[in-house]
Order: structure tokens, then C-alpha cells, then sequence
């Protein structure tokens, strides 16, 4: 399973797994990339894709770590067998970083008042705190 190509860019995956009950396959990926900086994920999905025969937007490629001297990255990368399967199982964070899902966030100040306000109350009162404003 190696894909070679003009940019001197190697990909070659290791420990391949097919899990069914996830409906993808899963593998480790070793990039060889020797005077050249790290590739970008975007490039290692299209080459995953070209050799696994499927379509960029069902491949999830995270945890690349360059080796100390670089030309070497390593990461994993799941193939979904479908969209859905890939919105079902997938976390929500790295859905948003493809752009498949928005999470909403109130501003960070918003955030640290209303944590302050549910340390003054005990219980259930919490969540009434959180939806509305809070009632001594």
C-alpha cells in the first residue's frame, strides 16, 4: 500500500484494520517526506484517497507527529464506508474541523460569568442558572 508521487512524498500505512462494527478502516500512517515540510492534511487525504479508491470527505486523517529531524510524520487515518456512518461515529471536533458541523459557543466571558454564578448555588438550581438568570 504505498503511494508514491513527483513531490517526493511517500505514504505508506501499517497495523490496517477493517471495523466493521464502526463500518471504516483504521490505520496507522507513516509519511516519508525527506527535505520537505510536514504535508498538510488535506494532501494525505487525497492520497489516501486515491488508494483506498473512495472520496476525500469520508477520511479522517489526525495525531501526525513529526519525527526530531524531520522527513518522517506518523498519525492515523480512519475511511468511513459512508457519510453518514462517518457523521454517526465520528466526535464532534473533528466533524467541525471538516466544516460538516458548527458548534455554537456564547463568548468566553459569558462562559466565566455563569460558571461563577453555579458555584453560589447547590443542586439542580444549577441548570436554571445556566438557561436563565440566577435567583438567590
Amino acid at each position: 500500500q504505498n503511494s508514491k508521487m513527483g513531490d517526493s512524498a511517500t505514504i505508506r500505512t501499517r497495523k490496517f484494520m477493517t471495523n466493521r462494527l464502526l463500518c471504516r478502516k483504521q490505520m496507522m500512517v507513516d509519511v516519508i517526506h525527506p527535505g520537505r515540510a510536514t504535508l498538510p492534511k488535506t494532501e494525505v487525504r487525497e492520497k489516501l484517497a486515491k488508494v483506498y479508491k473512495t472520496t476525500t470527505d469520508v477520511i479522517f486523517c489526525f495525531g501526525f507527529r513529526t519525527q526530531f529531524g524531520g522527513g518522517r510524520t506518523s498519525g492515523f487515518a480512519l475511511v468511513y464506508d459512508s457519510m453518514d456512518k462517518a457523521k454517526k461515529f465520528e466526535p464532534k471536533h473533528r466533524l467541525a474541523r471538516h466544516g460538516l458541523l458548527e458548534i455554537k459557543r456564547s463568548g468566553r466571558k459569558q462562559r466565566k460569568e455563569r460558571k461563577n454564578r453555579q458555584k453560589k448555588v447547590r443542586g439542580t438550581a444549577k441548570t436554571k442558572i445556566g438557561s436563565g438568570k440566577d435567583k438567590k
